[in-house]
């Protein structure tokens, strides 16, 4: 399996990663972190999870799709949980999640 077929999912999963690690990170510097803590636990494991699909795509592997559709399921946990706030990171961060879970679905049904 040519890692350039899914090349827009590798795209999504690391752009999505990128907003869960600043989202995090972000949600550290609130007010009330303790309120943020399921928030923040979300965008570490889907941070971890988008990065290792990216990787286990570009590979080429054979288990492409069913890390893709862990990853989904992950990135619509983590995208509901930040749409419960307000702050333009988790906004963000919501967004992202949303478009690589669709990503990662497409993928895992094409392959």
């Amino acid at each position: 399996m040519s890692h350039q077929k899914f090349q827009d999912c590798i795209d999504e999963c690391v752009a999505c990663a990128v907003a869960c690690s600043h989202c995090a990170t972000s949600c550290l510097q609130e007010e009330d972190i303790k309120m943020m803590s399921r928030c923040i636990q979300l965008d570490l494991e889907c941070a971890a999870i988008c990065r290792a699909a990216a990787e286990v795509m570009s590979l080429g592997s054979g288990f492409s799709a069913h890390l893709c559709r862990v990853c989904a399921d992950v990135c619509k946990a983590c995208g509901d949980e930040c749409a419960k706030h307000d702050m333009e990171h988790c906004q963000a961060c919501a967004e992202a999640c949303r478009k690589c879970a669709e990503a990662c679905e497409e993928m895992a049904t094409a392959a």
